[in-house]
């Protein structure tokens, strides 16, 4: 299971956040106390998150439900993306407009000098597969990340061609998707899960 962290100001603000270490709101808080309720449901047998504020925060709230530690993984960070961080999705078009558009035609592009998204997906998809091999049988991992990051982690996972990767939406603050094992690898069960179908606001709209 791959949890997106709880809202940011950055993200009410449209701004690129990356790996800039924003914390989350009162309300992104009550947003991850309310889907840890859910989740602790499931009773989960591991918690994985990355080390930035908003996602240890989020992932604090399903320890203190369930008594699991967290082990924060750097690895897990959302996509670097140099000179975009900081900056609103209007502010990247006027000032990197070639750039964004052939990040969105799929093309690899390092946004502001940063990560490639392949390079995203290599650095936390075995961070992944690693904690879920430790599972008992039929266990569940939790995944405490971020939009970009867990969108392109499942596409590696899927196996599915780096292009194809735009084609998977993103996530809503606090929303998870589910993978599962299946015949043939790895399935997509739930994709933005959580709660009625809110707007995506974030890095990976």
């Amino acid at each position: 299971m791959l949890w997106r962290h709880g809202q940011t100001a950055w993200n009410l603000e449209r701004r690129f956040q990356g790996s800039t270490d924003i914390e989350l709101t009162d309300a992104g808080i009550h947003q991850a106390r309310r889907a840890a309720r859910l989740l602790a449901a499931l009773r989960p047998d591991a918690i994985v998150a990355s080390d930035l504020k908003r996602t240890a925060a989020t992932a604090a709230e399903l320890a203190a439900l369930t008594g699991l530690p967290v082990t924060h993984d750097a690895a897990l960070r959302e996509t670097y993306a140099g000179e975009w961080q900081g900056l609103t999705h209007e502010e990247i078009i006027a000032r990197y407009g070639e750039q964004y558009a052939a990040w969105k035609r799929g093309e690899p592009v390092r946004r502001g000098g940063g990560e490639l998204e392949t390079e995203v997906a290599d650095r936390a998809a075995p961070v992944i597969l690693r904690h879920a091999d430790k599972l008992p049988e039929d266990g569940t991992l939790v995944v405490v990340s971020h939009g970009g990051t867990i969108r392109t982690a499942i596409g590696r996972l899927l196996g599915l061609e780096p292009h194809h990767w735009e084609g998977l939406g993103g996530l809503s603050n606090c929303s998870w998707s589910v993978l599962g094992g299946g015949a043939r690898g790895w399935r997509l069960l739930e994709h933005n899960a959580g709660s009625l179908p809110e707007p995506v606001l974030g890095d990976d709209t």
